[in-house]
């Protein structure tokens, strides 16, 4: 395919078919997605009436190897086996090779499943080039093929154009001459065109080589002409050495930029590991990837890639996961934590319990959508489908008209009518150019789908990088979206009892119970490294609270009626209580021998910088809302604080979806951001989905957009990235539409007789031949855009910077511990091997701070208390 009439051309051919539900033709990818109904049509079928339209089309395909050499016996056998396995359209074997190919439906079946199905058959088989490869080594042959018909259009095209405008021969020599060089030029070198062009016209249709062939063709009879039979006046073979040779040009910075722009797919395909170290009968063995099998253990060393998704058994490590989540932290990793498959582990030593391997993996998740993102079509598209499918006639007939006018009404004007129509008529097809329109939208997706893929951010087609930046409110889902989803313990109030005894008794009476609330207090007693007990006598009371005895004391945790049931004087701090009920926490109140000793607040904190991702959205001029299962004054309580005016509380899940219904009814464009899961009706419901996840936990399926983090700030990068595109799209289709409106009529002549303005033939092959060059190189220029707040960006600098200067400041010194009250010095506590580093107020991980580990989060506490005070930090000897 050469322009967008060559698009519209098959999508008309692909829709007219029986069975077929929907196609999308994409001139960048140069690939067709047919949605269709096997009972009425076949792959065959499919391929047949692309091929009888003009075009050559085929399945994906790939080659593999055989690991133990095939007989002539097994050829016939093995395409039985591979033409009757689903998705498999036909297979060529290739004994001198030891390898067979295959031509297949990636929707239906994958490689590693057709690799399985082989071993399962007894053949055992390993990739030799994948499809991507094999669509690389294409694209690569077409740039230099490119590459090559420039080179030899330039060579025939300079002596041309020196006899042309250097008169240093006779003047029927030289006419004669420049026939001889221009001949193969136009028949050998513009074989390309002349080929396109009678295929193009034989099926009824019109496309940018018959424009180019009716150029070049036209310059080249008249002047062919002109030489035999000695006309007087001007000949026009510099004009067809110069559109080939330009528009060669323009066709090869096409084919390279057009390469680029589909960069980001290869990316993702090489990250894959090639290999795994696995344990087998006890024993280390390196085996190919598809040769991994769920259970596989896998061993992985610092600084290795990790083979397969899976679950840490043995180690703990930082992985750098950035080329999944966008982010350049490391993460910490330990026993019982998930690992992404293709991440980077970069200090410890692990062994890897495999959960998902072959196309169940997050990278393939992840390289399937980016794909189907690529070859679907966003509407702004169909403005330039329903020009692409008139404008070859369209341009034809201003050509033939101007033409007719020159030569009918130039007698008058120009010396040479017939010469002059001739150029006008030449320069028109040549000039117009129905590549741009093709590529403005394509381009541009494809670039971008790529760029939110290295951000972490999966948006699934044109339709939702569209509408994402139309988004007129926002609706967040409280839990696990703005807040961490998770209960901490927020306040520490203790009566006559040191905060670690309150703890302790607390902690201990909570042993049993397996409420979330309890668990945030179990979980602050192991952070401050309180050893607790076993309770005895625990009892639930409903929708109260606990009651235990812990060393023969009784101890009463729960709400303000479980106190009032056993009589426990809390009036000291009804006013505490009221306050912090009212910044939407959780109190728990906590009795020993019938004596009110503390309060402990509970609550869902809210996500490190979801404030600041409310803000820029807002600033944005973006309606935000908050959808929350909570009681009125929690959710107020959370909104308040992230400065969100409106909050839907008490919405149960199921009812989420209606409450977007009703948003939408008042005609707003409405996202909904939520986990993926809990969230999925709502998320469906919206007019852009945005599910957030992390790590292999992501819900692909669930979301219009995929956040591969739960870092909120990249909702605003996706709407960011979403303007951005549409801002070069648009810019790309102005572009497409200003230039050929400008310059078909100027090549027309329509400026002559005023302005004396006009385009030469060879001229305007210069501006065709980079018109298309120009909107894909600037869709390229998203690559160089960078979605993530501006904010966010700075701040990542300036605290890795601030780590670095306090790892600096400590490395090499012994710190010790003091109690400011009885002067007792203590150890610091050790993370990861070495002792902890002081920062901002707390204990941190040495390698939160040192440079090479790029700030990971791994652990931090608080620091130690000495006679309930918090203890200083010395230089020890």
């Amino acid at each position: 395919m050469t322009c967008a009439s060559c698009v519209s051309k098959v999508e008309k051919t692909l829709k007219s078919l029986n069975g077929v539900n929907k196609a999308n033709v994409n001139l960048g990818l140069e690939n067709a997605y047919v949605e269709f109904n096997p009972r009425n049509l076949s792959y065959k079928d499919i391929i047949k009436s692309i091929n009888e339209s003009g075009y050559k089309a085929s399945l994906n395909k790939s080659e593999f190897l055989f690991d133990e050499n095939i007989t002539d016996s097994e050829i016939k056998e093995l395409k039985e086996i591979t033409e009757n396995i689903k998705g498999i359209d036909e297979s060529f074997v290739y004994p001198n090779k030891n390898s067979i190919m295959i031509f297949f439906n990636p929707e239906a079946i994958t490689t590693s499943q057709f690799i399985k199905i082989m071993k399962q058959e007894g053949f055992k088989l390993r990739e030799k080039l994948s499809s991507l490869e094999i669509q690389e080594k294409e694209k690569e042959k077409e740039i230099n093929r490119m590459r090559n018909l420039f080179i030899a259009s330039l060579a025939l095209s300079i002596p041309i154009i020196i006899l042309t405008f250097i008169p240093i021969l006779p003047e029927l020599i030289n006419r004669w001459i420049l026939l001889i060089l221009a001949t193969p030029l136009e028949f050998l070198v513009g074989y390309k065109f002349l080929k396109g062009a009678v295929a193009s016209l034989r099926h009824g249709s019109a496309n940018m080589d018959v424009l180019v062939f009716l150029g070049t063709g036209t310059a080249y009879v008249y002047s062919t002409i002109g030489t035999i039979l000695n006309f007087s006046g001007m000949l026009y073979f510099e004009a067809v050495a110069m559109i080939l040779s330009f528009i060669y040009l323009g066709k090869y910075l096409e084919a390279y930029t057009k390469r680029k722009s589909s960069e980001a797919i290869k990316k993702l395909m090489n990250l894959q590991a090639k290999s795994a170290r696995v344990i087998r009968d006890g024993n280390e063995i390196n085996i190919p990837i598809d040769d991994i099998e769920l259970g596989d253990i896998a061993i992985i060393k610092p600084g290795e890639k990790v083979p397969v998704d899976g679950t840490i058994i043995e180690g703990t490590s930082s992985i750098d996961e950035s080329m999944i989540t966008g982010e350049s932290i490391p993460v910490k990793k330990e026993v019982g934590d998930e690992v992404i498959g293709s991440t980077i582990n970069q200090s410890g030593f692990l062994k890897v319990k495999t959960e998902k391997i072959g196309d169940d993996t997050v990278l393939s998740q992840i390289i399937k959508l980016v794909k189907q993102a690529q070859s679907q079509k966003a509407p702004i598209q169909k403005v330039a489908d329903r020009v692409a499918g008139i404008f070859v006639p369209v341009v034809i007939s201003i050509a033939l008209l101007s033409f007719f006018l020159w030569f009918l009404l130039g007698g008058g004007v120009v010396l040479s009518p017939l010469s002059f129509a001739i150029e006008r008529f030449v320069a028109v097809v040549v000039v117009a150019c129905p590549c741009a329109m093709g590529l403005a939208v394509p381009t541009a997706i494809l670039v971008s789908s790529g760029k939110g893929a290295q951000n972490g951010i999966l948006i699934k087609g044109g339709e939702s990088l569209e509408l994402a930046h139309k988004i007129q409110t926002v609706v967040f889902d409280k839990t696990g979206t703005l807040t961490k989803g998770e209960p901490q313990v927020m306040d520490i109030i203790r009566q006559g009892i040191s905060e670690k005894e309150l703890l302790f008794y607390a902690a201990t009476a909570e042993k049993g119970s397996e409420h979330p609330l309890g668990n945030a207090i179990i979980e602050k007693a192991d952070e401050l490294n309180i050893k607790i007990k076993d309770p005895s006598d625990l009892k639930a009371i409903l929708g109260m609270g606990i009651s235990a005895k812990v060393d023969e004391k009784s101890i009463l945790i729960g709400n303000e009626r479980l106190m009032d049931k056993f009589g426990v004087n809390i009036s000291s701090k009804h006013e505490t209580i009221r306050k912090l009920q009212n910044k939407g926490k959780t109190v728990v109140i906590i009795a020993i021998d019938n004596n009110l000793v503390g309060i402990i607040s509970i609550a869902d904190p809210i996500k490190d910088y979801s404030e600041m991702a409310i803000s820029a959205l807002q600033k944005m001029g973006l309606e935000i809302i908050m959808i929350t299962g909570d009681n009125k004054k929690t959710g107020e309580a959370i909104a308040e604080k992230l400065g969100i005016n409106r909050v839907l509380s008490e919405v149960l899940p199921s009812d989420k979806a209606s409450e977007i219904k009703t948003l939408q009814d008042k005609n707003k464009i409405v996202a909904m951001v939520g986990d993926g899961i809990n969230d999925a009706p709502a998320l469906a419901q919206a007019d852009v989905g945005i599910a957030m996840g992390s790590g292999t936990d992501i819900a692909i399926e669930t979301g219009d957009i995929i956040l591969m983090t739960s870092d909120i700030r990249n909702v605003v990068a996706a709407i960011n990235l979403s303007k951005k595109t549409m801002s070069k799209i648009k810019q790309n289709l102005f572009w497409a539409f200003f230039y050929n409106i400008i310059l078909i009529p100027l090549a027309a002549g329509v400026l002559f007789t005023l302005a004396g303005l006009i385009i030469p033939p060879g001229l305007s092959a210069l501006f065709m031949a980079f018109s298309s060059v120009s909107v894909v190189s600037n869709s390229l220029l998203i690559r160089r855009y960078n979605p993530q707040m501006e904010k966010k960006v700075k701040e990542a600098k300036s605290v890795m910077n601030e780590k670095i200067e306090i790892y600096e400041k400590y490395k090499g010194k012994k710190l010790k511990l003091k109690c400011k009250e009885c002067g007792e010095i203590q150890d610091l506590p050790q993370h990861c091997g070495k002792d902890m580093i002081p920062y901002k107020d707390k204990l941190v991980c040495w390698m939160n701070l040192a440079p090479e580990f790029g700030g990971m989060n791994c652990g931090e506490t608080e620091i130690p208390v000495h006679h309930d005070e918090i203890m200083e930090i010395i230089e020890g000897s």
